[in-house]
């Protein structure tokens, strides 16, 4: 008798998740890896789940919504034709891509993510990682001119953004549009010393109002335009 082959769930409100969708029958920490591995779309957002140990069987996932749990880490590394990945809101400190060649959109935000390595996602069209720690994030893919969603406010500790082509992202992606912060822009290499020179060198062109109206007038909000195509958004107050 040949015993049919089962996956490794250690974590109960994943095998949970997994009951309630049909996927298992029964909680013991344990799934038949048949009924899992042909699966393409896993949404198991808002239960509880701290470990998705047991991914990894899921090889021909493409599309895994996760969001909302008490995730710390996650190891997507089989899941190579994976295309969608929704995990905000949980407590990711790190987020590893770098097999997911395939990813068309990425939905990281309310994550404590310090870094954020997107290189190899050369398909990537949506990326909305608000609200966390990012203090670096790398485009750089070879085919930014496919992205046609950026969101990465609220990461106070974030400046750089490494990408291929910078007047795709000024002209698309800008602080008007509360696609990026303030202190956020956009640059072909964010190395220390590049970074040195974006903050020494850019030149102020002119300062417009909410309405794009050059003016000199402070107590209000104004958008600081510079020769490197940035723009920052500040407020004077006199």
């Amino acid at each position: 008798m040949t015993l049919a082959q089962q996956t490794y769930v250690p974590d109960d409100n994943f095998e949970q998740a997994l009951i309630n969708l049909n996927y298992d029958n029964v909680m013991n920490d344990s799934v038949a890896t048949s009924s899992i591995d042909t699966l393409q779309i896993l949404s198991i957002f808002g239960q509880n789940i701290s470990s998705l140990v047991g991914i990894q069987d899921f090889i021909n996932l493409r599309v895994l919504r996760c969001s909302n749990n008490q995730l710390s880490d996650i190891d997507l590394s089989s899941n190579i034709l994976l295309r969608q990945l929704y995990c905000g809101g949980n407590q990711l400190s790190e987020l590893d891509v770098s097999t997911n060649n395939s990813l068309t959109i990425l939905r990281c935000g309310n994550n404590p993510i310090i870094s954020l390595d997107l290189s190899n996602t050369m398909q990537l069209i949506q990326l909305f990682s608000r609200n966390g720690a990012l203090t670096e994030l790398n485009i750089k893919n070879g085919n930014n001119i496919i992205l046609d969603s950026l969101y990465v406010t609220g990461n106070p500790n974030l400046s750089c953004i490494e990408v291929n082509n910078i007047n795709y992202f000024n002209n698309n992606f800008s602080i008007a549009n509360s696609n990026i912060d303030s202190q956020q822009y956009f640059s072909n290499s964010c190395s220390a010393t590049a970074i040195q020179e974006h903050a020494t060198n850019k030149e102020l062109l002119k300062v417009t109002d909410l309405l794009g109206r050059e003016t000199k007038q402070t107590n209000q909000p104004l958008f600081y335009i510079y020769d490197d195509g940035t723009v920052e958004k500040r407020i004077v107050i006199e």
